[in-house]
């Protein structure tokens, strides 16, 4: 059976939240926002953030000096993921993985569409494992935040969730 089981332990893990934008600020990162406040609200702790301008290498530094972090698990981008010129956070990703997480990309895009429709098409979602820390790479749409977050990414969060989770396995990612 798929689902919450609530008789197991919730397991906290830090999650570090990145928005990735040219237009935004931090007073007016609403996409940021609602992601932080999703993280914390699930009982997970927000262990840092930052926004920085849609550049590969801006990007490249923040996400390695937090996978190189021991107290950052999980980091997640809000922005970039889209196919103009300037979004750039699947590359500045990508060569950062260990290995990457083709399902994630297969999910957030059918839930996408439950929501968008065909307009899924045009992000380039993605995730993976780099130096045993988890990257998620969202669009910067407060609906796809809430998508990806709430349909996705949280449950796969959840050391309750089963049959499955992310954070069951964690401990064995740097395994050789």
């Amino acid at each position: 059976m798929s689902g919450i089981d609530e008789e197991l332990e919730f397991k906290p893990v830090r999650i570090a939240v990145l928005t990735v934008s040219d237009s935004r600020s931090a007073e007016d990162d609403t996409s940021g926002d609602v992601l932080a406040g999703r993280v914390e609200r699930t009982g997970h702790i927000l262990a840092a953030r930052d926004l920085v301008r849609d550049d590969v290498s801006r990007i490249t530094r923040t996400v390695s000096a937090w996978i190189e972090d021991p107290e950052i698990d999980v980091i997640i981008s809000t922005g970039g993921t889209g196919l103009t010129g300037r979004d750039v956070t699947p590359e500045a990703f990508r060569p950062l993985y260990d290995k990457e997480i083709e399902g994630f990309s297969v999910i957030f895009h059918q839930v996408s569409f439950a929501s968008v429709g065909l307009s899924t098409l045009q992000s380039r979602a993605t995730a993976g494992v780099a130096n045993g820390t988890f990257l998620f790479a969202l669009p910067g749409s407060n609906g796809a935040v809430k998508d990806g977050w709430d349909k996705v990414i949280s449950y796969q969060l959840d050391s309750r969730h089963r049959p499955c989770n992310l954070v069951e396995i964690m401990p064995r990612l740097m395994e050789k």
